[in-house]
């Protein structure tokens, strides 16, 4: 099974390296990774997906709980959440279907950031199905030249936010 798992992770140097190690060392595969700041300067959001069973994946949170610089662990597959991706792609449009991707694009809710009919660039952000299915849709009126897509991106539905613990109070 598919999942998304969130990490927060101390702005370290070498602290990615950890996490990603602690993968390779098991036969992990990530599928895809992204990493960002957060609102905090000390701490880095680190999205990443990988597969395996529920009890493997338990696994690799408890894992990842261990490693010193993770500050926090949420497998966001296991509750309700949302979840995007971007992709840019590149295409070779016929000037005869320029029309018809133009509208692929527009109904699918992506934008065309370079209409050039050698180099025509369009911007989506959808689900992961959602993204493959344009891509799909695009090869009838387009030749596909580049994709670079950011993987998945997620966040929970539910009121409580994956953040750092707030630092203890002096007189606590």
């Amino acid at each position: 099974m598919r999942h998304i798992i969130a990490i927060l992770l101390q702005n370290e140097a070498g602290a990615l390296t950890r996490v990603a190690g602690l993968f390779s060392t098991r036969g992990y595969n990530i599928e895809s990774l992204s990493v960002a700041p957060t609102d905090d300067p000390t701490v880095s959001r680190l999205t990443l997906v990988t597969r395996g069973s529920d009890a493997v994946i338990q696994q690799i949170v408890n894992q990842l709980n261990k490693l010193v610089d993770v500050v926090n662990v949420l497998d966001m597959t296991r509750g309700q959440h949302l979840e995007r991706e971007l992709v840019l792609l590149k295409l070779r449009v016929d000037p005869r279907h320029t029309d018809t991707v133009r509208g692929l694009v527009v109904r699918s809710g992506g934008r065309v950031l370079d209409p050039a009919t050698e180099g025509f660039i369009v911007e989506l952000t959808a689900s992961e199905a959602e993204i493959n299915s344009f891509i799909a849709d695009l090869a009838h009126g387009a030749q596909l030249l580049e994709v670079v897509r950011s993987g998945a991106l997620g966040i929970p539905r539910t009121a409580r936010a994956l953040r750092a613990a707030p630092p203890a109070t002096a007189g606590a």
